[in-house]
């Protein structure tokens, strides 16, 4: 006996449903995907259904708010989907002439010569040390708008690719979804928080495991000291598995940073879950023995079956589709496992991954867009 249909997701009145597929179908783009399309109709579908709701004006508004500032970073970002980025976090406090600014500035120096660019809160100390190594061209500010107003900093000010958030949600769902790497240098709750955050979403399985390094001044202890905490207080109290510090990293080199970052995707490039498969994306398909190798050390992984390649799937469609790729029946109770083969598939690499050079002087010469181009997005306030 096969399962029920489920039920469209639509209104009850026939005849507004009618006058949403007239607005969708009179405002798609040629060649609109159908499912992009049935996506924006439910958009559409939920506003109404909050307005037949009662919801309250307050609420209307932060749903409206966040809805365009979303769609606004989005926008922004977009021209940049192909450039790794990494963000940023410390203290706003930080003066110019103290070691953690000097090491942010040249953390941001090497890693964009790497060939990456950089997310800050767009704020002075921390972030604008690393805004400024970073220099305008490959720099993103992600400002939140608060009481007593958080300037942007003069790397980054007037600046397309600066833009301010009035919610901190909003401003978090940026982050996760644009950042490749995640750097925190010594700050306050903020700094905190958003590392907090981003170890969490992996551990839950929430976000893409991602390298996140905690830089300590050279010789510092600030993060040093962080570390004894979470292993004494969290970790042998059972409170976090022993291996969820596998997350991250700790060091006072700056050269060490851009070694984790750069090293996390010598090989590996990306991955995602469809259905109850991970799909592991690799520049480097493993041969044959170390596909066997891989099966014999990693077996603890799987929920069942075999770690094998497996061509593009459907769900993929337009996704990387030129990467070999791997696929398991991962067991989510593992996750703090996984960091374990994604270093060993980075390891079998002979070469790292070559930088994209042409293609990144080809974004940065290609003219946005004026869409794309405003600084700030409208909203009514």
């Amino acid at each position: 006996m096969s399962p029920p249909s489920r039920r469209r997701y639509q209104l009850r009145r026939s005849d507004l449903n009618e006058k949403i597929e007239d607005l969708l179908a009179a405002a798609q783009r040629e060649g609109t995907d159908s499912g992009d399309a049935e996506l924006v109709r439910q958009l559409l579908t939920t506003g109404i259904h909050l307005l037949r709701d009662g919801t309250s004006h307050a609420e209307l508004k932060l749903v409206n708010s966040a809805l365009k500032e979303l769609r606004h970073a989005f926008r922004v970002f977009s021209p940049y989907s192909e450039l790794r980025k990494v963000a940023v976090f410390g203290s706003a406090r930080t003066p110019s002439d103290h070691p953690d600014y000097r090491h942010a500035h040249a953390f941001a120096e090497q890693i964009v010569r790497a060939g990456w660019m950089v997310i800050t809160g767009a704020g002075g100390g921390i972030m604008g040390a690393a805004q400024g190594g970073a220099g305008r061209d490959s720099s993103f500010g992600v400002n939140i708008r608060l009481p007593f107003e958080q300037a942007a900093n003069e790397t980054i000010a007037g600046d397309s690719k600066l833009i301010n958030f009035r919610y901190f949600f909003t401003r978090k769902v940026v982050f996760v979804k644009e950042a490749h790497a995640i750097v925190l240098f010594p700050g306050g709750y903020g700094t905190h928080d958003e590392g907090f955050e981003a170890l969490t979403l992996m551990q839950t399985g929430k976000s893409e495991i991602v390298p996140v390094v905690f830089v300590d001044e050279p010789g510092g202890c600030y993060w040093r000291d962080w570390l004894e905490y979470v292993e004494a207080h969290l970790s042998e109290r059972g409170l976090i598995n022993p291996e969820d510090i596998n997350f991250f990293r700790v060091t006072d080199s700056v050269e060490d940073a851009v070694a984790e970052i750069e090293g996390f995707y010598r090989n590996y490039h990306s991955s995602r879950f469809v259905g109850g498969r991970l799909i592991l994306r690799v520049h480097v398909a493993p041969t044959e023995e170390e596909l066997e190798s891989l099966n014999d050390e990693f077996s603890f992984l799987l929920e069942s079956g075999r770690i094998e390649r497996t061509e593009p799937l459907p769900e993929e469609e337009g996704e990387i589709v030129h990467l070999p790729r791997l696929q398991l029946h991962f067991d989510r109770k593992k996750v703090g496992l996984l960091r374990g083969l994604l270093d060993r598939l980075n390891a079998m690499a002979e070469e790292p991954a070559p930088p994209r050079d042409a293609r990144r002087r080809e974004i940065f010469e290609t003219p946005l867009p004026e869409a794309q181009a405003e600084a700030e997005f409208e909203e009514d306030e």
